[in-house]
């Protein structure tokens, strides 16, 4: 047995070959219009209806259905995905296969392997979550692939090499010089390009290198524990034992690390700095938006610090009191857990000062600066926007089986989701 975060020989990743289901190119407007971002990213409603009326198509319909219920969504869901492959909107792949992943804009190029990863006990340290989930999101997702059976999605893994153009790197960039499946660039100025690697050859190379790593989760943590429990659920299939990932080398790609900001709906800015002026440094800062957060940057730098937005102008609180922090912040974890951003915001501001349950109808996380901030002026509540956390402190507290707060990091570029879908009835 392994210990956490040292798999040993042969007891690292393994990532399969599978059929992928893709979209048809002649039965959809573009392969741009009927993808999507991941589910958790779009913004509703605003972002949602966008994507509906890019094409009938979209991706978001089975990701996202919209039905008055949960059981209605997802039988939605279900039915809509068998009438595209009964329609030949969606067909699958000849053959079994790994598919490299590549995705562009500007000097930004990110490339990886797309595969079904065999699931892990957390105990194993083979996969490494870093985030806390919410149990609620779980159990929707779940109830969504239960129906559906199928992986809608990757999540998006990462692990480190040793930086040199062998094992799966060697595969990766063979396989680049060769025509695509598939080539589309997205509205958001990304270009996507994907691959299948079928030579037995090749995919032995890849299953060699990936045997003795570990990966950490930089994107889909409620989806792995919507992995684990539809596995536990079906004990004696095998066909729910692995799930669809997206596995990146980041000694050779470098993801970025954003924030994922909260959105308080019954929260108005005004009552939320009222609760703190005793307990934090209150500055009201300049706008336009992003010179506002080069403002929450430097502040972040000696210690936490949080944007207050939503009334038309940038509050940044900083500095807070040491004994409220004591007071609220639990004192049995590393001294990296406890001075997080996102900690300081659970423990000490909306469990204690601002007493905000962590319920949908409460907060709402958003991954855009922007959307938060307009989401917040619109409906009268308060974005809480905030610096990232640096990866090497994500993967530190991984490897000590330290939880951070749910929601407390976004890595990116996620890949678009529409690109290739698993069905577990093709497994």
């Amino acid at each position: 047995m392994s210990t956490l975060g040292r798999p040993e020989e042969d007891r690292g990743l393994r990532l399969a070959p599978f059929r992928g289901l893709r979209y048809v190119p002649e039965r959809v407007s573009s392969l741009a219009a009927v993808t999507s971002p991941p589910y958790d990213v779009v913004v509703r409603p605003d972002g949602l209806h966008h994507l509906e009326s890019a094409d009938p198509y979209n991706i978001v319909r089975l990701i996202l259905p919209q039905a008055a219920t949960p059981a209605t969504r997802n039988k939605q869901a279900a039915e809509t995905l068998h009438r595209w492959l009964s329609e030949g909107v969606l067909a699958p792949d000849p053959e079994p296969a790994l598919y490299v992943y590549e995705q562009r804009s500007g000097d930004l190029l990110q490339r990886g392997v797309i595969g079904a990863l065999t699931l892990t006990p957390p105990a194993e340290g083979i996969v490494l979550p870093h985030e806390d989930v919410m149990p609620h999101v779980v159990a929707d997702r779940a109830a969504l692939m239960r129906a559906t059976a199928a992986n809608l999605e990757p999540l998006l893994l990462t692990y480190r090499s040793g930086g040199n153009a062998t094992g799966a790197t060697a595969v990766i960039e063979r396989t680049i010089v060769r025509s695509p499946l598939l080539s589309t660039t997205t509205e958001d100025g990304f270009s996507h390009r994907l691959w299948s690697i079928t030579d037995p050859g090749e995919l032995a190379e890849v299953t060699a290198d990936l045997s003795h790593r570990q990966a950490l989760i930089a994107d889909g943590h409620h989806r792995w524990a919507m992995y684990l429990r539809l596995q536990a659920e079906h004990p004696a299939t095998g066909t729910w034992d692995s799930g669809l990932v997206l596995l990146i080398d980041t000694a050779r790609y470098p993801l970025q690390v954003r924030a994922i900001h909260r959105l308080l709906h019954r929260l108005p800015v005004a009552d939320a700095l009222a609760a703190v002026a005793d307990t934090f440094r209150i500055r009201e800062v300049a706008g336009p938006l992003p010179h506002a957060l080069d403002a929450l940057a430097e502040a972040a730098t000696a210690g936490n610090a949080f944007l207050l937005a939503g009334d038309g102008t940038y509050h940044l609180i900083d500095h807070p009191d040491e004994a409220l922090l004591s007071r609220t912040i639990p004192a049995d974890r590393p001294a990296a857990w406890r001075t997080l951003d996102a900690t300081v915001l659970h423990a000490t501001l909306l469990d204690h000062v601002w007493q905000i349950p962590d319920a949908p109808e409460d907060i709402a996380y958003i991954h855009g600066t922007e959307a938060a901030v307009t989401q917040a002026e619109r409906h009268g509540g308060t974005a809480v926007l905030m610096h990232p956390v640096r990866e090497e402190v994500v993967r530190d507290l991984a490897r000590q089986g330290v939880m951070m707060p749910r929601k407390s990091t976004s890595f990116g570029p996620k890949p678009a989701t529409g690109l290739v879908l698993r069905s577990l009835d093709l497994s």
